[in-house]
């Protein structure tokens, strides 16, 4: 593929959100008629730079060009004009149309003012043809299996004669079957010259199907590879290739005792996730490793009760419990903070003394009336514990920092007193700074102790903070680690599918 024109080419490509700089000057080009991944952790810039591409982020520094021309697209239907398609892991189709008004939908062919119904049959039947697919064009969407539902996906970017498409973790939801449908289809694809942009945690399948891939790590540019010279150690530790000690670190004594406060046992459901079992120690602090989706956060919310689960029960200091909501879960001594504080940790208008009390009202309610005064004491006490800027129980939580957001989430849990408390993403979109606080916290909270389920996408939280760690991938833990044998290279073998090494 190296003597073939670029198709792409990025040209010192930067994109900045406020306090993370997501992409650091990438440059690097991609050939026509290659299939070529993109690799790298969580938050390496995969996602930012592909929706530079399509148009989705306009606002960027550098240049991309195309078949040598300089491009730089407004709005994802601009990239589609110029030949850049996006083929999305959840394509989203209206079920009761026929698979050939999906693939035709805003583009139907007309006669005399009217939808031509045999041209829309016939071009939707050609469409899926280059594609060797089997779907009959004329039968609904509704049922049809997610793989099918890709295919016209594909269609849809055949349509519109793209020469570019990017495939975001393809084959996150599809069976074996339909993963060989989509390699033989991306065979096809490159057979048309057409130029395949793949991101894919499994590493596998990268050895299969991609000519180069191309590895991000941080934002930055690492290196482009042929896929046939690379070992699968060898991306990993070109996807790492740097020591998480200075990031996170634990400052105190370990905590946790042999003492076993929660045991969750034949954790199911279905499609979700399978037969988990995990055991969580008094003043433990239990990291859950893993990639998109690994399905840690929606094991959470069975554990809390959120949503359900098919089978499993739950242990909580060697007696079982029923858990079959958030109230359930409170009364049993468990906290949930969520990955979304936004939506779902805080109520946006409220101030901090009425988020901070939210989950304990009891506290503060005698003969059905509310005492504000305690309500605010309550408050007050959490802003000194866990130093919140501004220091007023009367200022809207909505206008804090991320990190102070974040504190007053944490401080609504430990308001409940419970001594076992889920984080999911704890750090997620706060600065340096805060984050260092929010480690100190934990800390805080297992030297007293309380044990914490820990769920991170960011390796160097996983690493610095956990006693032990389950790495899960595509809802099944593939490896529990303790503290002394976690090393990045090891969790992500184990995150992107790997058996025992």
């Amino acid at each position: 593929m190296e003597n073939s024109a670029p198709a792409i080419i990025f040209d010192r490509v930067s994109k900045s959100f406020p306090g993370v700089k997501a992409l650091n000057s990438v440059s690097f080009s991609v050939a026509k008629g290659e299939v070529h991944a993109l690799l790298g952790e969580n938050g390496a810039g995969k996602s930012t730079l592909l929706n530079i591409l399509h148009g989705v982020y306009p606002d960027y520094e550098g240049h991309i060009l195309l078949d040598g021309r300089e491009a730089r697209f407004r709005t994802p239907q601009d990239a589609i004009k110029h030949g850049i398609a996006k083929v999305h892991q959840e394509i989203q189709l209206i079920p009761e149309m026929s698979v050939a008004q999906n693939i035709m939908l805003g583009y139907e062919p007309k006669k005399i003012g009217f939808i031509d119904h045999y041209r829309l049959r016939v071009m939707a039947e050609n469409l899926l043809a280059r594609l060797g697919s089997d779907l009959d064009p004329m039968s609904k969407v509704a049922g049809l299996s997610v793989g099918e539902m890709q295919m016209i996906g594909i269609a849809k970017a055949l349509l519109h004669q793209v020469q570019v498409i990017s495939l975001d973790e393809p084959t996150a939801s599809l069976s074996d079957k339909e993963v060989e449908s989509l390699f033989r289809v991306i065979g096809e694809l490159r057979a048309q010259g057409i130029t395949v942009l793949y991101v894919s945690h499994r590493l596998e399948e990268v050895f299969k199907i991609a000519d180069r891939a191309t590895i991000l790590r941080d934002g930055q540019y690492v290196g482009t590879y042929a896929v046939k010279d690379l070992t699968r150690a060898d991306m990993i530790k070109k996807m790492v290739g740097r020591d998480v000690s200075a990031f996170a670190r634990r400052n105190r004594p370990r905590a946790f005792t042999d003492e076993v406060v929660l045991r969750v046992e034949h954790f199911s459901r279905k499609g979700v996730f399978s037969d988990l079992n995990i055991e969580l120690r008094k003043g433990e602090i239990l990291g859950f490793a893993g990639l998109v989706g690994a399905k840690r956060t929606d094991l959470m919310r069975a554990i809390f009760g959120a949503d359900s689960r098919d089978e499993g029960h739950i242990e909580i200091k060697n007696k079982t419990v029923s858990i079959h909501g958030p109230r359930d879960a409170l009364r049993a001594g468990i906290g949930l903070i969520p990955e979304e504080r936004k939506t779902q940790g805080i109520i946006r208008y409220m101030s901090n003394a009425d988020n901070i009390g939210i989950t304990c009202l009891e506290k503060f309610t005698h003969w059905g009336l509310l005492n504000h005064v305690q309500k605010r004491k309550n408050c007050e006490e959490y802003i000194n514990l866990m130093d919140l800027n501004p220091k007023d129980p009367d200022y809207v939580t909505d206008r804090l920092s991320g990190g102070n957001q974040q504190k007053v989430v944490l401080a609504k849990w430990l308001s409940t007193k419970a001594d076992i408390l889920i984080l999911d993403e704890p750090t997620k979109g706060i600065d340096v700074g805060a984050k260092a606080e929010i480690y100190n916290l934990l800390e805080s909270m297992v030297s007293e102790g309380k044990s914490i389920l820990l769920v991170s996408s960011e390796m160097s939280e996983i690493i610095g903070m956990c006693d032990r760690v389950y790495v899960m991938h595509e809802g099944v833990i593939t490896a529990q680690l303790e503290y002394g044998d976690l090393s990045e290279e090891a969790v992500l073998h184990y995150a992107m599918g790997g058996i025992n090494k």
